[in-house]
């Protein structure tokens, strides 16, 4: 292999690592509450958010609705969505709350960050009759 050769696929590998970050490939981090529940408004038929709380390194959410909460989950590149029915398993985690899905592919979601009282807040109004 030649100098040039070494190179132009140097150059080459740069240019799509470039194009990859200017289309946002790859980049499934939930940046805002915002985000988070637009997110879970396109994915969750007929869900309705109101408000929402997003882990610290944006791996995960939790998206207050029309008496249904979603929870978001960094899955590779991707987000994924769940939607539970209060009142919701939350328990404490040492990085913050961990939510329990009671779906075992899905697992459980940890918000880092978050204190446990703020995840019951978000859902409580939701149990309130």
């Amino acid at each position: 292999m030649s100098l040039t050769q070494l190179i132009i696929s140097v150059v080459g590998v740069l240019g799509l690592a470039l194009l990859a970050r200017l289309l946002r490939l790859g980049e499934g981090k939930i940046a805002s509450a915002d985000d988070a529940c637009r997110i879970a408004e396109e994915m969750l038929a007929g869900f309705e958010a109101r408000r929402a709380i997003v882990s610290k390194d944006g791996d995960a959410a939790l998206v207050a609705g029309n008496g249904t909460v979603a929870v978001l989950k960094r899955h590779g590149a991707k987000v994924a969505a769940r939607r539970l029915v209060p009142p919701l398993q939350i328990r404490d985690a040492p990085e913050g709350v961990t939510i329990d899905t009671g779906e075992r592919l899905f697992g459980a979601v940890t918000l880092i960050n978050v204190f446990p009282d703020d995840a019951r807040a978000l859902a409580a109004p939701l149990t309130l009759v």
